[in-house]
């Protein structure tokens, strides 16, 4: 059986709430889905999140190294070979990870929907409930505390406070919203690059100082700064995770390397695809170091697949998946739910995505 079509789906949707970062503000999702279809009219989903400011990848220059790259190099290819396929795509192009992605997951959900199991049966796990987080969006003590004590009451036990904006106010902000949730709550930070070495070791030590008992901080330097990591890391006591500093494999030997911080955050959209995330996920528990699964702002394509690997893949803390719970409605049919602070996967072959909301979508190929 071999893959007869490769199409490219451009989706929009917006969010219910504005999501907002030391890097940017958006209140939309802005995504490729990568459609691959066999000869029997079977297709398989990926995703392309368009994040400018993480991966640089945009909708058009995913959608135009999915046609004149990848699909080329799959197309008519038997569609049974999974590995070969994941790396052809691989080796199609340089960088593009987002693009590659796309394509990667898309032939794992057609290889699962041609088995008939779920994605994460193919990938090896059970599991059809996976604990996510949930974001807490940059903004003033009063409004963090106030959204913190909302999402806990709506049953997220694991909150990610978005820092770095500013850092001489991080400590009262870190300080209202364990006042808000309690004890019972844990709290990790996102400086999302946003904090200078020194200014990073002087807001983590003093959360520590006043027993505010955060989980992790992740990223708090500038994603080439290894070195300051390594220093932040060296100098704090609560664990450091790198996010934007590892893409793939080489970054991630580097970080080992370097001692420069004590976990990673796995991304499909950085590393490309699950073929490439599993290799990072071994790789770091090879080296000791402790692992999460997170996702860009993306629909229940993206989210689902890395879902999924969770549910096979283990992870030390609790994964960041919370992306698609931000949509204000879903750019797809099916595909997963959010059932308070859990990532519910759909019993149903690949991903569990039924169809596109053709109204709100430009598709090409």
């Amino acid at each position: 059986m071999t893959i007869a079509a490769v199409r490219t789906h451009r989706l929009s949707a917006p969010l219910h709430t504005p999501f907002v970062t030391a890097l940017r503000r958006t209140t939309t999702v802005e995504t490729l889905v990568v459609e691959v279809i066999d000869d029997d009219g079977r297709s398989g989903f990926g995703e392309a999140p368009q994040v400018w400011k993480v991966t640089g990848a945009s909708v058009a220059g995913a959608e135009a190294c999915v046609r004149d790259m990848l699909a080329p190099a799959v197309a008519g290819r038997d569609a049974d070979d999974l590995v070969a396929r994941c790396g052809e795509v691989r080796d199609a192009v340089t960088g593009n990870e987002s693009a590659k992605a796309a394509v990667d997951v898309a032939l794992h959900d057609l290889a699962a929907r041609r088995l008939g199991v779920p994605l994460v049966r193919l990938l090896g796990g059970t599991d059809l409930r996976v604990p996510t987080d949930v974001t807490l969006a940059a903004g003033d003590a009063v409004e963090l505390a106030a959204a913190a004590k909302q999402r806990s009451a709506e049953g997220f036990d694991v909150l990610k406070l978005k820092v770095g904006t500013d850092a001489a106010g991080d400590l009262d902000r870190v300080r209202a919203v364990r006042a808000a949730v309690g004890p019972g709550v844990r709290i990790r930070l996102d400086a999302n690059q946003g904090w200078t070495p020194r200014e990073a070791v002087r807001v983590i030590r003093g959360i520590e100082d006043a027993g505010l008992d955060v989980e992790l901080v992740e990223q708090p330097v500038a994603r080439w700064d290894l070195d300051g990591l390594a220093w932040v890391s060296d100098r704090v006591q609560v664990p450091i995770l790198a996010d934007e500093s590892v893409f793939g494999a080489r970054d991630l030997v580097e970080v080992i390397r370097r001692r420069a911080a004590d976990m990673v955050n796995v991304k499909l959209a950085k590393c490309g695809g699950l073929h490439a995330a599993r290799t990072l996920l071994d790789l770091a528990r090879d080296h000791g170091l402790g692992t999460i699964v997170g996702s860009m702002m993306e629909s229940p394509v993206g989210v689902g697949a890395a879902a999924s690997l969770v549910a096979a893949y283990r992870t030390t803390a609790v994964s960041d998946l919370d992306a698609a719970w931000w949509l204000a409605w879903s750019p797809v049919r099916g595909g997963l739910r959010y059932d308070g602070a859990a990532v519910v996967l759909p019993d149903a072959p690949g991903l569990g995505i039924t169809g596109l909301a053709e109204t709100k979508m430009q598709r090409r190929g």
